[in-house]
């Protein structure tokens, strides 16, 4: 096999699940590429030290202007706060390195323009970390739909609620807490949580006509955690919005970090003229279904178990009946990166595919403030 040389910037919580993708794919997908933990990048030299030797990287970096420069590096993952992805991604390409991407793509759109200009200049292999798309009940959905099985469709709604900065002792900034300060971030909830959402939604249904939102920050001030100091908080604690498709169809849209007793409730609906679908993370692995074709004695919605071989992804895993969780996603995504270096059908969402979504937000953020439907600016 060829070796995929890794270089890793970022040690937190992505970090782990990217580290666990590349040492599990070769295990299980027979692929041309065999991923090699060559270095990772992070300012705290001990703890960078201690991640390196706990994940099997060879080498540490606390520079990544150094890391993008060493020859021994073909691929640089980009696991930092979202204010440092133009950067880092735009060095890489010139560099000529592959890219993989944490979502969001940017800070907004402007911005990833520039990140889709650079590597599309260096043609280098690029893709966004939106592992969703890649579970496999996930993945089923997509096939039905592009099966034709669910007819024109109507309805999009989905949601997805968090409850942990309810506290408004808590503070923001820093290495744990740089989602909750926008100048590291962009945004809240719309950028973290919700481009999940627009990016299967895009990926399901197609693209954003327009859109009609909300935006509400609860606790106005919370101390930074590396100034000391009480400061104004930037980022939208709470988004809904309205939105229309190009195919028509209509959509709701809601999250938060305000629902008390939900850590990560992320759900969608689709309903079309033949048949709907219903997707939970808390139920990963099954997806219901409802066909109105169906004789009536028997309609009803049915609950899919996602484990058979003949399912997205799950011939690569265990026997039939056995589920796979939350961490297999990202393998998932690396299986399709190298696969699409093999055969140069670049698996998605690409910087230019992700750049949809981020437009999406930037026009959510707008039409919050203008409190007007808004459209949403093409990628293409």
């Amino acid at each position: 096999m060829k070796p995929l040389r890794i270089g890793l910037i970022g040690y937190g919580f992505m970090g782990r699940t990217h580290s666990n993708a590349y040492r599990k794919v070769n295990n299980f997908f027979q692929l041309e590429h065999q991923c090699v933990l060559q270095a990772v990048c992070a300012r705290d030299a001990a703890k960078v030290k201690a991640f390196a030797e706990n994940w099997g990287y060879q080498s540490i970096e606390t520079d990544w202007r150094k890391l993008i420069a060493r020859e021994d590096i073909d691929a640089i993952d980009i696991c930092t706060p979202n204010n440092s992805h133009a950067e880092i991604a735009i060095a890489a390409a010139k560099a000529g390195k592959m890219i993989l991407c944490e979502k969001p793509l940017s800070m907004n759109g402007p911005e990833g323009r520039k990140m889709v200009a650079a590597v599309e200049k260096a043609k280098v292999p690029n893709i966004v970390w939106y592992n969703y798309r890649r579970v496999p009940a996930v993945t089923l959905a997509k096939q039905l739909i592009d099966e034709g099985r669910l007819g024109r469709i109507f309805h999009y709604r989905a949601k997805f609620l968090q409850d942990w900065t309810i506290s408004p002792e808590l503070p923001q900034g820093g290495a744990g807490l740089w989602r909750l300060d926008a100048k590291a971030a962009g945004s809240g909830v719309t950028g973290d949580l919700l481009a999940h959402c627009i990016d299967t939604a895009i990926w399901l249904n197609g693209g954003f006509e327009k859109v009609n939102a909300m935006t509400e920050t609860f606790i106005k001030e919370r101390k930074h955690t590396l100034t000391g100091k009480v400061e104004k908080v930037g980022i939208d604690d709470a988004c809904a919005f309205l939105a229309r498709f190009q195919n028509g169809s209509l959509a709701t849209f809601e999250s938060t970090r305000y629902a008390r007793g939900h850590k990560a409730l992320y759900t969608f609906e689709i309903n079309g003229e033949n048949a709907s679908i219903f997707w939970d993370l808390h139920d990963l692995h099954r997806l219901q279904y409802f066909d109105y074709r169906d004789q009536s004695i028997v309609r009803g919605w049915r609950n899919i178990h996602v484990s058979d071989g003949d399912q997205p992804y799950m011939k690569h895993w265990w026997v039939p009946g056995l589920q796979i969780g939350y961490e297999h996603s990202f393998v998932h995504q690396v299986a399709d990166f190298l696969k699409g270096l093999e055969t140069g059908q670049p698996a998605g969402p690409t910087f230019r595919e992700a750049l949809e979504t981020q437009f999406v937000c930037d026009a959510v953020l707008k039409s919050a403030k203008s409190q007007k439907w808004e459209k949403v600016a093409k990628a293409r």
